[in-house]
Order: structure tokens, then sequence, then C-alpha cells
């Protein structure tokens, strides 16, 4: 049986030939003595196969030591010098053959072609050393907290890992991303163990790993010194290696770790590897291809650096590395506790708190939750307190590893100092030289013996901290602990002040300082300091709880909150978990915008808007996943608000969690008296979520006054509302737009909403109806009761001239109150406007009427200035923006002006009117025109118009001629009277 990495290896040659080179191969392989089932395939297949198909015709046709010896010859034959001596080379180092048997050369020639014994010796000495180096100082505690499962789960994707990915004529580069401590770099450190294992590609004789932890501190070099400077023994051997760039593997491991401005890797490229260059445009250099552009390269970076890396790279395979799975962490906690109901509880305990359950997608947060909460277990104490934010979490963790009143605040100070200088540089790894003064090597001690710190295992002075994240709390804690006397006028460290910390500006530079913030805000927690203060014996400064709430009023003061700068205040404040900051915090707040895309948002709101009493208005997002009951697919049998929490399936359980974080969210709606208005928009909800949103609404303490429901689901949802809304007293202004099924349910709800006495509604605008006319009849006729109801918006609904019919019949009953109406975009044609100008003349109510985007033409125009005419009719502003109007309709237009009719305002934008507004300027300069406010977009933008439009402006100085309105700068048609 042909092997998988002979088939491989001869793909890959072949697919390295044009089509030139492929055609003579072919003719030479004809002319050598073929096997019998090759001699018996017809040779037009093979003609016309590419590279990939004839590799594949020759496995299946020919014996293993027939395809080695003929693919020699032949590119030995087309003088084909370096693909021909890594042919050999790999059927030599795959173990094969020891010896090619060329039918056409002498063992002496033979043997010339291939690498002298010393040379092989002594390469396999030098890969033998570098092997047993890797091995020594690999830190192995990555792979034993990496499951293999894990490690595999990435592997398979990186091409020159799998001997079954299909070779290509451009060299791999593989980019490994994703956030700190998810196993890049064990990742890459493993390919190198596999490498000196041989369980890499055969094409990979030569690796190497740069560490960009490292290398940021190095000098000026060339690229000869940069990959020899740990292997000193291959110098001499560097040129010949790099020789044969197609067959080295170069790991650029942490990208993001190098010390460089934004853009800088793209400047000064150099392609000599003997040329003194700094290192950044050596490794840029590198990535560009420049530098050896047919070398193999694997790079780690964490996201910031991507930007960046996508300006180099050419044809990159980008792998984001996830770390723990969800069932990763499950296994996790089961292994560490040990009891499955203890694990189970923590994990759950980690799992409630999303911003910590997604951190625990690396193994060393998953290690710090257990730690933690496997120790109060132990002790008989609650740990769900904990797990309700990152700050109380990373305290107990951290006051837990030292017993009360142990006066370590000297440490403490120098390992938050650590911290605070690393983040700021922006680095992971701290080396012992650079260590500013206050911190000593003998304070750091006693978090090196904890694994709060980790030192290097070959360069002893240096530091990294056990995750990223853990880092951050850290830094945090430095700008909480009160400074000594001697650091308050000013720091000797690169590290910026609170304010600095907490800049925007600072932020888009260094997206690490986002989550200090967040500690920050945590650290100020009374709780939380006496707990610190009895552990290790520190002062906490009196004054960081001003200094933080002096910034956020900043933020206030400087512009209005934005989404983004909302979420960011309300994850500040839910961290701190102080009710009274809180309060303080919010209290600006009138309306907000809020976007919900996770349950941790949810939490945050909850917490935080609950203390801001006057909030008056919520316009409200709920992205798509964070309920799920209605959007996945699971057994009709089950009762999913009957069952117990363990027999749901895993989609359900994370529904519950999300449910009782919405219960709490929308107590909101039902706690605040001031809050009047809610607007939910492009939102996907659920019917558990809909049913209690719609309970809080329904109490009596629910004080809601405008409502509007935009593009939600599912469709049902407008049922509930429709339910909710049903006697509910307060509730003046509602808005139901979007794809609403259950015509007949909806609307019939709706004659319910409208005919209840407490019924105080004014403002009712319906959008996206495709009721028939039969289904209005009922609606219509309630309008004739109803005597609240004074804004009718039925924008977007397919009524059609028979259901618009039936409306005017409504309106010209004498009991009718309605004084706006918008009938949008709802298909009428001419024939309607026949039976609206008797409206027109009937109705003594009506006084606004938008018919925008309805083709009634020239002709329904007619009719409208029919009704128009009449000294009864008490109309003041009429839109016909988009309705097919011409020339002749301005002409009409123009007499009804003429005559001293009602009409005060007029938009007449997007249409086609041509020269028919010469003909309506006439108009506009006669006295008796009452016009006011004229929009317009017209098509022509001549010296000529415009010179006409500023005449009649001089003429009429009360008019107003609007010219832009259409497009994003346009309002709605309907808010043009409103």
């Amino acid at each position: 049986m042909t092997s998988p990495q002979l088939e491989w290896t001869l793909q890959t040659l072949l697919e390295q030939l044009n089509e030139d080179e492929l055609k003579s191969f072919k003719s030479l392989l004809r002319a050598l003595p073929l096997e019998d089932v090759l001699q018996q395939t017809r040779w037009s297949e093979v003609e016309e196969a590419d590279g990939k198909k004839l590799a594949e015709i020759l496995i299946h046709t020919s014996s293993e030591n027939w395809i080695r010896s003929a693919t020699v010859t032949v590119l030995e034959e087309m003088n084909l010098t370096e693909l021909c001596k890594m042919a050999k080379a790999e059927m030599l180092e795959a173990g094969q053959v020891q010896e090619i048997d060329n039918p056409q050369l002498g063992d002496e020639e033979e043997d010339s072609e291939l690498a002298k014994p010393g040379e092989k010796e002594g390469r396999r000495n030098s890969m033998q050393k570098q092997s047993l180096v890797w091995k020594n100082t690999f830190w192995q505690g990555d792979i034993d907290s990496f499951h293999d499962d894990v490690i595999l789960r990435h592997q398979r994707f990186i091409p020159f890992l799998n001997p079954r990915t299909p070779g290509k004529l451009t060299p791999y580069t593989v980019v490994l991303h994703g956030p700190a401590g998810v196993g890049k770099t064990t990742l890459a450190k493993k390919c190198m163990l596999d490498w000196t294992d041989c369980n890499l590609s055969p094409m990979v004789r030569y690796a190497f790993y740069l560490s960009c932890k490292e290398l940021s501190r190095m000098g000026p070099c060339s690229f000869a010194e940069l990959i020899s400077k740990d292997w000193p023994e291959l110098q001499d051997d560097i040129p010949s290696i790099l020789a044969q760039a197609q067959r080295i593997l170069f790991v650029v491991d942490g990208l993001d770790e190098l010390k460089v401005p934004p853009g800088a890797l793209i400047q000064d490229i150099c392609g000599d590897w003997t040329q003194q260059k700094p290192v950044p445009v050596l490794l840029g250099s590198l990535l560009k291809r420049k530098m050896l552009p047919k070398a193999t390269l694997l790079v780690t970076t964490r996201p910031r650096a991507l930007r960046d890396l996508q300006l180099l790279v050419q044809q990159p395979t980008y792998i984001r590395v996830e770390g723990f799975l969800e069932s990763d962490r499950r296994a996790y906690f089961l292994r560490h506790f040990g009891d499955e109901d203890q694990a189970m509880r923590a994990f759950e305990l980690m799992r409630s708190n999303a911003a910590l359950f997604q951190l625990g997608s690396a193994p060393a947060v998953c290690w710090i939750v257990c730690t933690t909460l496997k120790l109060q277990m132990e002790k008989g104490e609650d740990p769900a307190p904990t797990c309700l934010t990152s700050t109380g979490l990373f305290l107990r963790f951290l006051c837990s590893q030292f017993p009360q009143g142990a006066q370590l605040w000297g440490a403490l100070r120098a390992l938050s100092l650590l911290a605070a200088q690393g983040l700021w540089a922006q680095m992971s790894v701290l080396h012992g030289e650079d260590l500013e003064r206050g911190v000593q090597e003998s304070d750091l001690r006693l978090f090196l013996d904890r694994d709060i710190l980790r030192q290097d295992r070959v360069s002893k002075g240096c530091y990294s901290f056990i995750h990223l994240s853990f880092q951050q709390f850290l830094t945090a804690l430095f700008y909480a602990l009160e400074k000594e006397e001697e650091d308050r006028d000013g720091h000797a460290w690169d590290i910026g002040d609170v304010q600095k910390l907490l800049s925007e500006e600072e932020r888009l530079k260094n997206p690490d300082l986002i989550q200090v913030g967040h500690f920050l805000f945590g650290l100020a927690n009374e709780k939380r300091v006496k707990e610190l203060e009895a552990t290790f014996g520190c002062r906490m400064s009196p004054e960081i709880k001003q200094e933080l709430l002096r910034c956020k009023a900043n933020l206030h003061a400087n512009k209005p909150l934005s989404m983004t700068d909302l979420k960011e205040v309300l994850c500040c404040l839910y961290e701190s978990q102080e009710e009274e900051l809180a309060k303080v915090v919010v209290a600006p707040l009138k309306k907000i915008s809020i976007n919900l895309t996770n349950t941790s948002e949810m939490m945050h709101c909850s917490f935080s808007l609950k203390q801001c009493r006057d909030l008056e208005k919520v316009s409200l997002q709920v992205a798509k996943g964070v309920f799920l009951e209605n959007y996945v697919d699971f057994e009709p049998d089950i009762e999913f608000e009957r069952c117990s929490y363990v027999t749901l399936p895993s989609w359900a359980q994370q529904d519950l969690r999300s449910l009782r974080l919405w219960t709490d969210f929308c107590s909101l709606f039902s706690s605040n008296s001031n809050l009047k208005f809610l607007e939910v928009k492009q939102s996907f909800l659920s019917d558990s979520s809909v049913r209690i949103l719609c309970d809080h609404i329904t109490r009596s303490t629910c004080h809601l006054q405008k409502v509007e429901i935009k593009n939600v689901s599912p469709d049902t949802a407008y049922r509930d509302f429709c339910l909710a809304f049903i006697g509910k007293r307060t509730l003046t202004h509602l808005t139901l737009e979007g794809h609403i099924e259950w015509e007949r349910t909806m609307l019939l709800l709706l004659c319910d909403l409208l005919r209840n006495h407490k019924c105080n509604l004014q403002y009712l605008r319906l959008g996206g109806h495709c009721a028939t006319s039969e289904q209005w009849v009922d609606f219509f006729y309630v309008l004739k009761a109803n005597q609240s109801l004074r804004h009718l918006h039925l924008s977007a609904s397919v009524l059609l001239d028979e259901g618009a019919k039936l409306l005017y019949k409504t309106m010209t009953h004498p009991k009718h109150f309605l004084q706006m109406l918008s009938l949008e975009n709802c298909r009428l044609t001419e024939a309607s406007c026949k039976d609206l100008a008797a409206v027109l003349v009937v109705s003594q109510q009506l006084t606004h009427l938008c018919l925008a985007k309805n083709p009634i033409g020239d002709t329904g125009v007619k009719f409208l200035c029919e009704g128009l005419s009449y000294p009864e009719c008490k109309l003041q502003a009429l839109v016909l923006q988009q309705c097919s109007i011409t020339k002749r309709g301005c002409r009409y237009l123009s007499e009804a002006l003429q005559e001293a009719c009602s009409l005060t305002n007029l938009d007449l934008s997007l249409n086609q009117i041509a020269r028919g507004l010469w003909i309506l300027c006439q108009a506009l300069e006669n006295p008796n025109c009452n016009l006011k406010h004229l929009r317009l977009k017209t098509y022509e933008t001549n010296l000529e118009i415009k010179k006409l439009l500023e005449e009649v402006k001089e003429k009429n100085p009360k008019l107003t001629i609007d010219c832009n309105a259409s497009g994003a700068t346009a309002p709605p048609c309907c808010d043009f009277f409103c």
C-alpha cells in the first residue's frame, strides 16, 4: 500500500512545476520503462492531468520504488537541480529508502548528488542538540493544563502539520490569533516539539522559534545573527540552511509583544539576511516575504496586532485559537473538584457571569476560579457572591493565598507596580534588570511560590503573570493602594494617573487598560477594601472613589453618552457593586439607548439603571442569541417552564439563566415612576421573554405613556404586547411596526384596546400589516366610537383603495376625532383620492394628511384640490412626496393655493414636476396664498431655477422653501406635519 506521506510529497513536488515543465515531465516519464498498470492506463488521462491529478494516477498505478526512482530521474533530466535535491532528501529523510536506485546514473554520480555524510552527520547532531534543549526548556505544564484534544482540535487546521493537506505553490503563512492565555504559544511550542520528534511535514528540515518577547530587547543585528543567537554552533551552516528556505519553518511567537509603533513593521523592508537592521525591520521583512520568501511561517498574536499583520502577510491562513470550550471547562472543573456536585455548582456559578465565563477559555482562569471556590466550599462559605464580579473573585483568590494580618503591604505594592509597569508598556514578560525602584526580586518570591507570578525556566530574571486578566487586576490595585510619601511628587515610571488610565485616547492605544478601569471601580467597594486591608495590612487610597467620580463626571460633561460609553459606565458600576456610587454616576441620565448582546450587559443595566430615578426613556435592542427558545430545535414534549434545571437541554439552561436576568431587568419598567417612554426595536426576543416584559407593563406601578415596538421577533410578540396594553390608562402613544402576522387576531385585539373604557390612546402607528379589506372593517368601525385617538398612521400597510374607502367612510362620521392621518406607502391610486376629497370637505377635524409614496398621479392631485377648494376644508399640511406628480399636477395645486385654501405646509419632494415649478411659483407670489412651508427636492439644479426660488422668497418672506428634503438628511414624511 502506498504511504500517505509519499503521496503528499509527490503531489507537492509536481504542483511546483509550471505548465511547460509539467508537459516535459510527462514526456520524459513516458520514455521510461513503465509498470504494467501504468502501461494499461490511457495516456490521454495523463496528458490532461494537472500536478495533483498526475500524482494520484502514479500512486494508484505504480509501486513506491518505481515512483521514487522515476521522479528523481525525470527531474534530473529536466535540469531542475533544486527540485531534484528536494525529492531525494524527502525520500531519504522520510525513511522510505536508504538509497535511490537510479536506472540512469551510476553509483558515483548518485553519491555526488546527495549530501556528504559529514555534512549530514553535522546537521543531525545539531538537530539532536536543539531537540534536547527544547524538550528540557519547554514547560510541560502548558500541555498538562491543556487537554490533548484541545491541542489536536487546532493542530488539524494547520496545513503543514497535516500530511494529507495538499501542497500548494505558494509557501504557507499561518496566523494563530486569539485572546491571552488560550494556548497560542502552547501550540507554537508543541509545533517545535513535533519538529524535534520528526512529526512535522518532511518538507520542514529546519525550524526556528522566534519569541518576540525576547527579540524586542535586542539591538540592531543581521537576520543570520537573529536566528543563530541561541545556536552559535549553527553559524557556519547558516548560509547553506538559508539557501534552502523552502525547507525552513519560522515560528514567530507573540507578535503583539514586539515593541514597535503602529505601522512600523511595513517600513524599511530588507531582503539581505546579512545586513544589520533593527529587529522589527527584520521580522517585518520576513512576514512581508522580502526575506526568505519561500519559507513557511507560523505566527501567533493577540487580536490587537492583527491590523498591522494584515498589511504584511500574503495569502495567510487565519486560525482562531479558542482555548477551553464549554465542554473543556466543565471537564476541567470535574477533574479539579473530584466531587461532581461541587464541580457543577462551581461551574454554574462561573457560567452565571458571562464575562467571567468568557475569561474561562484560558485554562489559568479556570484554575483560579476552581482554586478559589473549592477553598470556600471546604470552609462552608457561600461561593455565590464571589462570582458576581471578576473583581470579587480575583480579590478572594489573592487574599486566600495568604493568612490575614500577614503584613505584606510592601510586597503587594511591589507586585502591583510590576503589573502596572508591564501593562502600560504592553509587556506580559518583564525582565529583572528592567525593574524600577520599588520592586525588589525578594518581594516577588512570595508570589512565585503561589503561582501568581511565573519565572522563565531558562532566563531566571524574567517574570510573567499567571494571566493577563490578573495582571490587569493587580494594575488596578496599584492605583487603589495608598502611595508612599516619596511617590506623591510624581511617578518615576511611565505610568499614567487615573484620569489618563480612563481616557479614551489611551484606551485606543492600549485596549488592555479598559479592563483595568473595570477592576478599579470594583476596588472602590468598601467591603473589598476591608478584606484587602485585613489580609495584607495595606492602606487603600481614600481619594480613589472621588477620582473615579470626577472622571465619570468629565465623561458626562464632555459629550452625550454614546451606546459604547454607556455600556462602559454601566459595566464599571456593576463591578463596584456600590449602589450609592451608581446613583451619583447615573443621576444625569434622562434617556438611554442600549443594545443587549449578552447576559452580562443585562446584569449591568439592571444594577445601575435601578438607581437612575430620573430616567424617562429607554430605547432597547436585544441581539440574536441572548434568548434561544424560539431559535433552536427542541423536542416538542419538553415543557420548558416546568422542567427542573438539571433535566433541561443545554440551550434551555442558558435560556433559563437569561430569563432570570431579564426578569430583573424588566422590573425597571414597573418600579420607576418617571419612566414614560419605551422603544423596543430590531430585537430577537422569545415567547417567554415577551411575556415577562408584558407582565411588568401591565402592572399598576408601570407608568409608560409612549411605547414603540418595531421589527421584533417572534411575530407573535405583537399579539402579547396588544394584550398587555388593553386597559393601560397611562398609554397615550403606541407604535407597532414590522412583519406582523395574525392580522385578524391583531386587529381584533386593537379593537379591544380602542373600545376599552380606560383607553386614552391618542397616537397609533401601524406598519407592515397585510390585512384584507374585510379584516379592516371591525377596526375602522371601532374608530367611530373611540373619542381619544387623534393621530393614525397606517404606513407601509397593504390598505389598497378598498380598505381606504372603509376608512374614509368612518371619517365622514360626525363624531370622528382624527386630526392627523398618514397613509404613506399603502398602495393607493387616483381612485382613492376621489373618496378622500369628500372627507376633506366634510371633516372638521382633519388638519394633516400624508399620502407619500402612493402613485396617485396628477388625476389624484386634481381630486384632492377639488376638496381643498371648499371653504369647509380645514387641512393645513399635505405630504405628496414621491407620488408621480408632473407639471399638470402642479397646475391644479397652483390654482388651489391661489383660492385662499387653508393649506400652510406642502411637501412635493421626489416628483418629476419639471417646468411645473414655474407654474407653482406663480401661486406662491399671490397674496391669497397661505403657504408658509414648501418642501421640494427637484431633479433640476440649474441656476435659472435657483434664481426663481430666490425671487419667490424675496416676494414672500414668510415662506420657507426646503430644497434638500430627500435621502439620509430628510426626516420621515409624517414628521413633516407632526
